[in-house]
């Protein structure tokens, strides 16, 4: 499998780079696409349709190929994988069906390929992606390969998109089924912040909805002991929930496994609650935690190095999902991880700055991340 990777500043820009891309022969089938929702997503679905590209599409609160960091561009990885090696899905849940939505999805892919791996896009911030993974491990099992992540709205926290070549959708999912007998597909998730204090109980919650931890509502306790001084629940607005959400998010812990990052992307300041993007069960355990040192950059590449020595040594194309929290808290030397992953495999590379993460956690099961990096490695077998 081949692969090439652009980026563009406008619809219009993207015809010359697919000339200028296909000018040697090469002939792409499946193009991930991640751009600004600032874009008309209907002029980029035709110039793809045009040349009859597939597309898996989300909107975005940055983008990336390669080292090449940006915001309200389009950011495209082409790859010409074979037709029949994988089918693209694309439903709606406005009656927030998520785990019925995926199950049925699997259970057409498995009527496509005997053993299918997939790469999701979602959107919506009310979407519980837990109960979107359950459903591909439900139909399938619990090894099932789900990779993807949240799409953007440039931190807005309005309205995000997920696309392919002829819907577009600001409640649904994008799927790319892959056959897993041709395509091998990898992901390491790797997040680095560091857990404080004692371990507190989750007194109160709703699905993905956090209302109190140890009888307190949890905005009370996230501007008490994260040093939000200047912002009461009086006066707060959702201007200020990035800075909620980065100072001294939660960690959910699990049994197995290593806990998982639940920040709170929607505040209602009316009772103090926090909407997470994935489930936070009543009863669970949670630790606040600070923004990592940049060490932690290093230890994504070391994970990252460690997927290539034991997993998948040689690739065709990189896809990262990286969460926008991320880049909040590193700004400018974001690029050194983005640059380092890119390295590890020196192949054409696409990224995403998201709102969640989806990957298998380290020793555990399918999970939706927070302030996580996920890497996706392909290689054609």
């Amino acid at each position: 499998m081949k692969s090439k990777s652009f980026k563009a500043h406008s619809p219009a820009e993207i015809t010359t780079e697919l000339d200028h891309c296909m000018s040697d022969g090469f002939n792409p089938t499946l193009a991930v696409v991640f751009l600004s929702i600032q874009h008309d997503i209907a002029q980029v679905q035709r110039h793809f349709n045009e040349r009859n590209i597939a597309i898996f599409g989300a909107t975005t609160n940055g983008e990336f190929i390669d080292e090449d960091l940006d915001r309200g561009s389009i950011a495209v990885l082409l790859m010409d994988i074979k037709k029949y090696y994988f089918h693209i899905y694309f439903e709606e849940f406005p009656e927030r069906n998520y785990r019925e939505t995926t199950r049925i999805i699997a259970r057409n892919a498995q009527n496509e390929f005997k053993k299918p791996a997939f790469l999701i896009a979602y959107c919506n911030m009310k979407t519980d992606a837990e109960e979107l993974l359950k459903g591909f491990e439900v139909e399938i099992g619990e090894k099932v390969n789900v990779y993807g992540g949240m799409a953007g709205d440039d931190y807005a926290f309005a309205e995000q998109k997920v696309f392919t070549n002829d819907v577009v959708s600001n409640e649904g999912i994008v799927v790319v089924a892959l056959d897993e007998d041709k395509i091998s597909i990898k992901g390491r998730a790797t997040c680095g912040w560091k857990p404080i204090g004692t371990p507190k109980t989750v007194t109160k919650s709703v699905g993905n909805k956090v209302y109190t931890v140890d009888d307190v509502p949890v905005l009370d306790l996230t501007l008490k002991y994260g040093g939000i001084t200047n912002v009461t629940r009086e006066t707060a607005s959702q201007d200020t929930a990035l800075e909620i959400a980065t100072t001294l998010p939660l960690q959910l812990q699990r049994e197995v496994g290593d806990p998982i990052m639940r920040p709170g992307l929607i505040v209602d300041f009316d009772d103090g609650s926090f909407v997470c993007s994935g489930t936070v069960p009543q009863g669970s355990q949670i630790r606040f935690s600070v923004p990592p040192d940049f060490d932690v950059m290093e230890l994504v590449l070391k994970e990252a190095r460690d997927l290539k020595d034991k997993e998948i040594p040689e690739a065709d194309a990189l896809i990262v999902f990286s969460c926008a929290g991320r880049i909040l808290a590193f700004g400018p030397m974001m690029n050194v991880e983005i640059e380092g992953l890119r390295k590890v495999w020196d192949v054409p590379m696409v990224g995403i700055f998201s709102y969640g993460e989806l990957a298998r956690a380290t020793n555990g099961r399918l999970e939706m991340h927070n302030l996580t990096t996920c890497c996706v490695v392909l290689k054609e077998k």
